[in-house]
């Protein structure tokens, strides 16, 4: 008897119990920094959205004895802050850290390991997701406060500058931090359906920064599909269109904070979909 019951007793000792959700956070947080590109992505996102608004608040403030007084009037020292030619290069940053947070997985055949580690699909995809989304807002919040404080510090010997409990300012920092980790979430979601680096990367950048270019905001419905997309919808919240002589139909502030939510949810159903279904 005491031998034939020794395997099912030894089996039983050494049977790994399964793996805790914040184990799986633990796991995922160091696959992220693991990755070389994260670092580069994260300096770029923080040096873009600074060095763009010392840029734009320095011309503002060098030609501010020109400005004519209906300019002055007319001027929006919130949009320094946040020059959209620096923050396409955090929406390609950004979005390119969630593409090869898990392209870069199945690309070194790792996510077959993950799996056989971790049945529970649905649980390793939320971890990638929670983990993701917490270091891009905490990214996000630094750059935008930091672009903020910086080009409104510049600007304050003009008296040109603008507080945070002014009109809309704390709205723009709110949004432009949070722009960062729904570009990420939106590259997680087409790298867990494309499952390769560079075609994952090529395809965000082209559905976050090309797909609205194409559909112009004259026609309703082109103006529709263009205001559901998350670079719009940040360019309504830091109050960069409508601009004076803007022709086209605009969208409301809390359609464009719902377009960032949904944006949110889309992606992460995308990856727990994909994880999911799809074998490796």
């Amino acid at each position: 008897m005491s031998t034939a019951t020794r395997p099912a007793r030894t089996a039983h000792r050494t049977a790994a119990p399964p793996a805790r959700f914040r184990d799986l956070l633990a796991a995922e947080w160091i696959k992220l920094w693991s990755l070389r590109s994260t670092y580069g992505s994260l300096g770029v996102i923080t040096v873009s959205a600074l060095l763009f608004s010392a840029r734009a608040a320095l011309a503002d403030h060098r030609n501010w004895p020109d400005y004519s007084a209906e300019r002055r009037a007319f001027f929006a020292p919130v949009g320094d802050a946040f020059p959209e030619e620096g923050w396409l290069f955090v929406v390609l940053a950004a979005g390119s850290v969630g593409a090869v947070m898990i392209a870069s997985e199945y690309a070194s055949g790792q996510i077959r390991t993950t799996f056989a580690a971790v049945p529970a699909r649905r649980a390793v995809a939320a971890a990638k997701v929670v983990v993701l989304a917490a270091v891009m807002t905490a990214v996000g919040a630094l750059a935008s406060g930091g672009a903020f404080w910086l080009s409104q510090a510049i600007l304050a010997d003009r008296h040109a500058g603008a507080s945070i409990a002014d009109p809309g300012a704390l709205r723009a920092v709110v949004a432009s931090a949070l722009l960062v980790p729904v570009c990420a979430l939106a590259g997680l979601g087409i790298g867990a359906l494309v499952r390769h680096t560079a075609p994952a990367i090529v395809t965000t950048t082209a559905v976050l920064l090309l797909l609205p270019l194409a559909f112009d905001t004259r026609h309703r419905w082109t103006a529709a599909v263009n205001h559901a997309q998350p670079v719009p919808a940040w360019e309504r919240l830091v109050e960069l269109v409508p601009f004076p002589n803007y022709d086209g139909w605009v969208a409301t502030i809390p359609t464009s904070w719902t377009v960032f939510a949904a944006w949110s949810l889309t992606a992460t159903l995308a990856t727990l979909t994909a994880l999911h279904h799809r074998d490796p």
